[in-house]
């Protein structure tokens, strides 16, 4: 089932693994395009079990990795280096270990200095912009660790640290990423709104029914702060995968 809503395009798939499988042929297809115009491209990566299906499929694509910068969008602040749940760690199993990237540019949570990683990870934004964004939407509407009392359309800053609310916490111990909420870390460093806003383009997948009151929120909720994930449907170049389940409010 294909729909659009605004600029968003949206399309809807019977199993996680045909969702999966288009959105990697999507931004294959996007990335030997932007291959074919620069020497190299930057790609922002979410990490969540939620991205499983598409980043699997994206190992097995032909595409010249070697010219591909890697990135993510957020990370927890104070968690172990070495900690699973560590979401350049998560990367690094499903897709940064597994194909030749030309460079992996992680934020490090084990830093001492939140503010000054902030700082240099922006710096590295700014310095290699993204090309496209394969990124999800969380139980509370949030983009990246843009919860909805923390995010900002207009923000000034390209990285920043947050609280995270106990929604999106609780978010992580229903993936199976965390025992229970009093494991999770309380603060971590995200990309804002803006990064994602003037990306040129983003393929947004999410799947499963714990995500179906965000996505009808997303698709149908006004616009604004208190569901970030609704500036999707003003981006000129946005398509938002679905299984059965996530889509089944709408």
């Amino acid at each position: 089932m294909n729909m659009k809503k605004g600029n968003l395009e949206i399309e809807v798939f019977d199993t996680r693994h045909e969702m999966g499988e288009k959105a990697a042929s999507d931004i294959t297809k996007a990335m030997k395009a932007a291959l074919s115009q620069k020497k190299e491209i930057n790609v922002i990566f979410a990490a969540a079990p939620s991205q499983n299906e598409v980043l699997d499929a994206l190992v097995n694509s032909e595409v010249e990795w070697n010219r591909v910068n890697a990135f993510h969008m957020d990370e927890y602040i104070g968690l172990d280096a070495n900690a699973p749940q560590s979401f350049g760690n998560f990367l690094t199993e499903h897709i940064f270990g597994k194909v030749p990237f030309k460079s992996i540019n992680l934020i490090h949570c084990g830093s001492d200095d939140p503010e000054g990683e902030c700082d240099r990870y922006a710096n590295m934004l700014e310095k290699h912009p993204a090309d496209l964004i394969v990124m999800g939407i969380g139980e509370n509407g949030h983009i990246a660790f843009n919860d909805p009392w923390v995010a900002d359309f207009n923000d000034a800053k390209k990285v920043k640290t947050v609280q995270l609310d106990n929604v999106c916490r609780q978010q992580q111990v229903n993936d199976g990423c965390f025992e229970a909420l009093e494991k999770v870390p309380i603060k971590a460093i995200t990309l804002t709104c803006p990064v994602f806003i003037h990306a040129p383009k983003l393929f947004c997948i999410v799947p499963g029914k714990t995500k179906a009151n965000a996505v009808n929120r997303t698709v149908s909720g006004s616009i604004n702060e208190e569901c970030p994930a609704t500036i999707l449907r003003t981006h000129p170049s946005a398509k938002l995968y679905l299984d059965c389940e996530s889509a089944a409010l709408l």
